[in-house]
């Protein structure tokens, strides 16, 4: 054989090798994707989205709405739900969806980077920022020592139209579920009836009530602690409203947290579980402390310095487990005329 003819022999084997070696080589997978129903609005958490998506590499899909809406449509929708993870405004609407036996166990190294009372008790979600329930009030009229010790105080006569609320708001349906676990359905009838009477003013959104404080529209409202240094931050300027926290182990001083939870029908659980580590990261905890405010649950965060130390406030002895029943509460605000 020539030395021509061996030379090609040898390039033609190693051609045909190489054609071989291609069937093997394994296609570009199309980059993981989750679906996450949001009960938390765009302008807050979409930036921390972006954040996980640009660390992992995961795709996530969302769609956005009203808690107790979205939690609503699971059920509806049931086990053709196309959501992988729902993230809730709220521990009642994690806790209807738990009841439900919608939400799959979550692993033990998540659930205890978290206390026990920021979490399911079932392991079926977790708490990832903490949010309390104060009065907004405007510090022009007001000093605390103007306000009543309880939220209960309010109904009184000298409050009439002076007072602000959201009823359609999850966190004031959950504070209100709260309520009717720790002073009974009765008491928290009587209470909404007292306030209505009391020509309280309703407003869609928090940051409406804490604006109506700041401009002296109204002189307090209920709101949760970190619409105010939003707010702040979105101004540049100093807002008259400062936050009260009632005393005694009030209803009104409620810590409650926004959660998640993985649904039973996730098609892409393992994702939706590393959002759910991204979030309680020290990178994701640092989000929720410095970009909204809350109260960073995990990861050794720090809360802003401006906010009450959560061993600080004297909070009611209610399990966050317990918040579960949001159609009972959503029946009564419509029976006593709120919604």
């Amino acid at each position: 054989m020539s030395r021509v003819s061996l030379v090609s022999l040898i390039v033609l084997a190693a051609l045909l090798a190489a054609c071989g070696n291609q069937t093997a080589i394994t296609p570009t997978q199309a980059p993981e994707k989750i679906v996450v129903y949001s009960g938390r609005s765009e302008k807050l958490v979409a930036p921390l989205f972006t954040q996980f998506t640009e660390a992992t590499g995961i795709q996530v899909e969302v769609r956005y709405g009203d808690t107790a809406e979205l939690a609503a449509t699971i059920l509806e929708e049931g086990p053709n739900s196309p959501a992988d993870l729902f993230f809730a405004q709220d521990a009642g609407a994690l806790g209807a969806l738990a009841a439900a036996e919608m939400l799959t166990l979550l692993p033990s190294t998540l659930l205890e980077q978290v206390e026990p009372r920021f979490r399911s008790a079932d392991g079926l979600w977790i708490g990832i920022s903490g949010r309390a329930r104060v009065v907004v009030y405007n510090t022009n009229k007001l000093t605390e020592a103007d306000l009543p010790r309880s939220i209960t105080g309010f109904v009184d006569p000298k409050w009439k139209g002076r007072v602000g609320w959201a009823p359609t708001n999850g966190s004031f349906q959950a504070f209100v579920t709260a309520m009717r676990v720790q002073l009974g359905e009765e008491a928290t009838k009587a209470w909404l009836e007292g306030m209505i009477a009391n020509d309280v003013k309703t407003y869609e959104r928090n940051a409406a009530i804490v604006q109506a404080v700041a401009d002296g529209e109204i002189d307090v409202g209920f709101v949760n602690h970190y619409y105010l240094y939003q707010m702040q931050s979105q101004s540049g300027n100093a807002l008259a409203a400062a936050n009260y926290y009632p005393a005694d182990g009030d209803v009104g001083a409620l810590i409650n947290i926004a959660g998640v939870g993985i649904l039973k029908t996730a098609k892409n659980s393992s994702a939706a579980q590393r959002l759910i580590e991204y979030m309680l990261s020290t990178e994701g905890q640092r989000y929720f402390a410095e970009q909204t405010y809350e109260y960073p649950l995990s990861g050794g965060v720090q809360p802003d310095p401006r906010l009450k130390p959560l061993s600080e406030i004297k909070t009611p002895d209610i399990d966050l487990n317990q918040l579960r029943d949001l159609q009972g509460t959503l029946q009564l605000l419509r029976e006593v005329g709120a919604l």
